[in-house]
């Protein structure tokens, strides 16, 4: 289990050993291995990893949204301390918008194309509060107004498709946050937005979360966001949580290699024209993963025991995890 437990009295979420597999033809298949990590009250929290990981499958599985092949096979999710995963489906379902909510990173798919983005958004308020439709009305339309729609009153009777990919993010983020949650995920919340509007986005993120003190889990492959966002990060790899910890002291001092070779692969601050560093080959397939340390066939440290014995969690400081044999020799380095 890839997880460092935490008693501060500010948890929200807390995910101890979630493991995931998916259903095949030729049989089941890890793609969550393990995972922990801790998410805080008005604190955000990014897993950070290249595409495949597994970090967005983690996501789902928190939020119970796995698809008909995948399932859940151990693992526990504490959500104020109590465990969702052994919730009922009509439990999970109350706890969709006060305590769990999900930002989607495709905002045009996960809002109804049939109707007004304003019945959309009272929908939390009517069945969650039993507000009349007036009611939830007047509220969606304040939600608009606060998220920066422009004339939130008019554009509320518009649908999906009239509103530009940043407002139509900025729709999801109020759906989400409608009822206060207590944990947002959001998926890859900017993929498809250009930079400028990225930024917004983020900005609107961050001041909610201060707003709400929700935690915010942010799922992403932008070494860049995490570093101007987050207070923790969860490195993955190969369904793992390889290193987790404060973003600063990981970003600055990383203790694991395939930490050091993502940010050794940024090219900020190297001479034009120059050769850019990369971590050599490609990531496992999730049938696929090599024994002992799924890292070792692309590790510059690798020895032999790399192949053999699959490195446990180590503590390497105040709140700090790194699953690498040879941790210490990052960081005296």
């Amino acid at each position: 289990m890839t997880t460092v437990t935490s008693t501060e009295p500010d948890v929200a979420l807390e995910v101890k050993g979630l493991s995931v597999e998916i259903r095949t033809p030729s049989g089941p298949v890890p793609v969550v291995r393990g995972v922990g990590f801790t998410a805080h009250s008005g604190q955000t929290l990014a897993l950070l990893g290249e595409s495949g990981c597994g970090k967005s499958m983690t996501a789902q599985a928190v939020a119970g949204l796995l698809d008909p092949v995948a399932e859940v096979t151990g693992g526990e999710v504490l959500l104020n301390g109590r465990d969702v995963l052994r919730l009922g489906a009509r439990e999970r379902r109350r706890l969709a918008g006060p305590g769990l909510a999900v930002v989607f990173q495709d905002a045009l798919t996960a809002l109804n194309p049939v109707y007004p983005v304003g019945s959309q958004l009272a929908e939390p308020f009517r069945i969650h509060e039993r507000l009349s439709r007036r009611a939830a009305a007047e509220k969606a339309v304040a939600l608009m107004e606060r998220v920066g729609i422009p004339e939130p009153r008019a554009r509320a009777k518009a649908y999906p498709h009239q509103f530009s990919g940043g407002l139509r993010q900025r729709l999801l983020i109020a759906m989400a946050v409608a009822l206060r949650p207590t944990v947002l995920l959001a998926d890859e919340p900017t993929t498809a937005l250009d930079v400028t509007v990225q930024a917004q986005i983020m900005e609107l993120l961050a001041e909610l979360r201060h707003e709400t003190r929700m935690a915010l889990v942010l799922i992403t492959h932008d070494l860049a966001v995490v570093a101007e966002e987050a207070d923790r990060v969860a490195v993955m790899y190969a369904g793992s949580v390889v290193e987790s910890g404060p973003t600063a002291e990981v970003f600055n001092a990383p203790r694991h290699p395939y930490t050091r070779g993502l940010l050794d692969s940024v090219p900020a601050g190297r001479p034009r024209g120059s050769r850019l560093n990369s971590i050599e080959g490609a990531p496992p397939q999730p049938a696929a993963v090599p024994s002992g340390c799924a890292f070792r066939d692309r590790c510059p440290l690798a020895r032999e025991r790399c192949a053999t014995e699959a490195p446990p969690p180590a503590a390497t400081g105040p709140a700090r995890m790194s699953a690498c044999h040879y941790w210490k020799e990052l960081a005296d380095a």
